[in-house]
C-alpha cells in the first residue's frame, strides 16, 4: 500500500498537497463528470477546436497533393532522402512516451501523484502515436500498399525485409499503440459507468453504457479490473524502453557519420520521456486553468513533472556530451567532422544545432530553482521550449548526417518546402483536434482513482494527520 507521506505530501512540500482539501467521493465525481456532461459548451473549447480543425483541413490538403504528385513536392534530394517525414515521426513517438510512463511505470512504483495526470497523458499517447504512424506510411511513395510491411500470407509470396529499420518501426509502433489503447480503455471502464449513471441524455446513457461493458462496480468487477490493469501495466513498461530504442535503430544500425553510435538507444529513450513530460505540462497547465481543476492537478504535480524533465534533460545533455567525446576519442575523421567540425556545430545548419543546445540544455537548467518549478507561466514556457528543442534535435540528427556524408561531391543542403511544413502543422492540428474532442466526451482525469485518493487523504486526517504528511512511515 502507498505510504502516508506519498498520499499527502512529504516534509519539505507541506504547502503542496496531492489533492485539494475537503473532497469526498461525491465532490470528486460531481466536478469531473461536469466537464463532460455540462450542457453549455465553453467558448474557449469551441475556439480551440475550430483552430485545430483548420489545421486538419491543411493536413488533408497536403496529403491530397502528396497522393496526386508524389514525394517530389517535399524538399527531398540526393543524398537527403529522409526529410521532415522521419523527423516528425521520431518527434511524435517521443511525445507519446510520457503517457505510458506515467500510467504504467509510476503505477507499478505506486507513485500516487500520477493519478491526476495519467488519463489525459494516456490519451495524448494514443493521439501522438496516431500522428507518428502517418509519416512512415506517407513516406513510402505508394502508401496505399502499406500493408505489405506486415508479414501476412499472400499469393505474391511477398515478405517484409526484416533487416530493415522501417519494418522494425512497424512492429514496434503497432505493438505500442495496441497495448496503450487497451491500457487506456481498461482504465476508463469505471469512469464510463459513472458517466452512464449520471448522464441525463438517453443517447449519452446508451453510448456510455455500451462502452462501460456492463460495469456494475461489484467486488468481482473490481478484482478483475485491478488484475488486468496491473498486467497491462507490466506489458506496457518494457514497451516504454523498447519502442524508442527500436526507433533509434533507424539511425544507429547504419554507418552514416553522426548516426553510427551505441549511445542512441538510451539517450533516445531519455529524450522521449523529456519531450513527453514537456507536452504533458504544455497541456496540463491550460487544462487546469480553463476547467478550474487546480484541486486535482496541484502545484505538486507540476513540481514533480518539472523534476522529471530536469532529470531526463540531464541524461539527454550527457548523451550529447558522449557523442562529442566518442567522436574525439575514437579518432574517426568522419565522426570528428560531423560532431566537432563543420558538420553540425559550424556547418550550414549551425543555427539549428545551437538552438537545440539552448532549448534542451541551457534553458531547462532553470528548473533547478523552485521559483521556476512553481511559477506556472515560467514552467509552461519552458515546456514549450523543450518541445521545440526536441524537434530541432531530430531535425539536426536526420538532416546534417545525410546532407554531408562520406563523399563531398554528394553534399547538398536540404530546404523544407511549403508542403513539408503544412503536413507537419497539419498533424499538430490532428493531435489537438482529437484532444479537444476527448476532453469533451470523456473524463480527462481518472474519476475512480481520484475518489480513492480523496478517501485515503480523508482517512489520514481522521486518524489525526493534518493532511500534509508526517515524518512517520505508517502505511495504509
Amino acid at each position: 500500500m502507498a505510504s502516508e507521506n506519498d498520499l499527502t505530501g512529504r516534509a519539505g512540500v507541506e504547502e503542496m498537497p496531492i489533492i485539494g482539501p475537503g473532497h469526498t467521493f461525491a465532490t470528486v465525481s460531481d466536478k469531473l463528470t461536469a466537464v463532460v456532461l455540462l450542457d453549455r459548451i465553453r467558448k474557449s473549447w469551441v475556439l480551440g477546436l475550430a483552430i485545430s480543425f483548420a489545421f486538419v483541413m491543411l493536413f488533408l490538403m497536403s496529403v491530397t497533393v502528396l497522393f496526386l504528385k508524389g514525394t517530389g513536392i517535399w524538399g527531398l534530394n540526393v543524398p537527403v532522402m529522409w526529410g521532415f517525414a522521419i523527423v516528425n515521426f521520431v518527434w511524435w513517438i517521443g511525445i507519446g512516451h510520457a503517457g505510458t510512463l506515467i500510467s504504467a511505470i509510476l503505477l507499478l512504483l505506486r507513485q500516487e501523484w500520477r493519478t491526476s495526470i495519467n488519463r489525459f497523458a494516456e490519451a495524448m499517447t494514443l493521439f501522438a502515436v496516431a500522428c507518428a504512424g502517418m509519416f512512415p506510411i506517407l513516406h513510402l511513395g505508394r502508401p496505399w500498399v502499406f500493408y505489405w510491411l506486415m508479414p501476412y500470407p499472400n499469393t505474391m509470396a511477398l515478405w517484409p525485409q526484416f533487416r530493415s529499420p522501417l519494418v522494425f518501426d512497424v512492429f514496434a509502433v503497432s505493438t505500442y499503440a495496441t497495448v496503450s489503447l487497451l491500457f487506456w480503455y481498461v482504465g476508463l471502464l469505471p469512469d464510463l459507468a459513472n458517466l452512464r449513471d449520471r448522464a441525463k441524455n438517453k443517447f449519452a446513457q446508451l453510448i456510455y453504457g455500451a462502452m462501460s461493458m456492463g460495469w456494475r462496480g461489484s467486488a468481482r468487477h473490481w478484482a478483475r479490473y485491478q488484475t488486468s490493469y496491473l498486467l497491462l501495466a507490466g506489458l506496457a513498461t518494457p514497451l516504454v524502453v523498447s519502442v524508442h530504442t527500436i526507433v533509434s535503430y533507424d539511425f544507429a544500425v547504419s554507418v552514416v557519420p553522426g548516426w553510427h553510435t551505441t549511445v542512441f538507444p538510451p539517450y533516445f529513450v531519455a529524450g522521449a520521456i523529456f519531450s513527453g513530460f514537456a507536452m504533458v505540462l504544455t497541456l496540463a497547465i491550460p487544462l487546469r486553468a480553463v476547467y478550474n481543476l487546480k484541486d486535482f492537478i496541484t502545484d505538486r504535480h507540476l513540481d514533480n513533472m518539472a523534476k522529471v524533465m530536469l532529470a531526463t534533460g540531464l541524461i539527454v545533455a550527457y548523451g550529447y556530451l558522449m557523442e562529442d567525446f566518442i567522436a574525439w576519442y575514437g579518432e574517426n575523421e568522419y565522426e570528428f567532422f560531423m560532431m566537432l567540425g563543420p558538420g553540425r556545430p559550424f556547418g550550414p545548419y549551425w543555427a539549428y544545432y545551437w538552438s537545440l543546445i539552448a532549448c534542451n540544455i541551457v534553458i531547462p537548467q532553470l528548473l533547478w530553482f523552485r521559483f521556476a518549478r512553481r511559477n506556472v507561466y515560467v514552467l509552461w514556457v519552458i515546456s514549450i521550449v523543450v518541445n521545440v528543442g526536441m524537434w530541432l534535435e531530430r531535425f539536426v540528427i536526420v538532416i546534417t548526417s545525410t546532407s554531408q556524408d562520406f563523399v563531398p561531391a554528394n553534399w547538398q543542403e536540404y530546404t523544407p518546402t511549403f508542403w513539408d511544413w503544412s503536413l507537419y502543422l497539419g498533424t499538430i492540428g490532428v493531435f489537438f483536434c482529437l484532444l479537444f474532442l476527448f476532453i469533451r466526451v470523456l473524463p480527462a482525469i481518472a474519476i475512480s482513482e481520484m475518489q480513492e485518493l480523496a478517501y485515503e487523504v480523508d482517512h489520514r486526517k481522521s486518524l489525526g494527520n493534518d493532511g500534509h504528511g508526517t515524518s512517520d512511515s505508517s502505511h495504509a
